[in-house]
């Protein structure tokens, strides 16, 4: 995946999964809690304002399920493992 840059992001719909993908639970992926296995994520541009944010859980769950009750990737380098972007983009993200 390319960078997403500020010009890209401001056009994205706002409320709306952008990016999704399923990452292993290992410090090589996605690393959010003990017992391997693999986590789906989100992410989503936030509604109403020009922030966004990342949501996972196990690979199982949906992606409206995880946008609605994942948990909140706030680890610099897993954000950027799962949306490479650019500093003004990664300024908006939403810890």
């Amino acid at each position: 995946m390319k960078q997403l840059t500020e010009e890209q992001f401001k056009v994205l719909p706002r409320g709306e999964i952008f990016a999704t993908g399923v990452l292993p639970n290992s410090p090589e992926g996605l690393f959010m809690t003990r017992g391997g296995g693999e986590l789906r994520w989100v992410a989503m541009k936030g509604n109403g304002y020009d922030d966004w944010a990342i949501y996972c859980h196990w690979a199982t769950w949906t992606e409206s399920e995880i946008a609605s009750n994942g948990d909140k990737v706030t680890d610099d380098e897993h954000i950027q493992r799962c949306v490479p972007c650019t500093d003004e983009v990664f300024k908006l993200y939403r810890k």
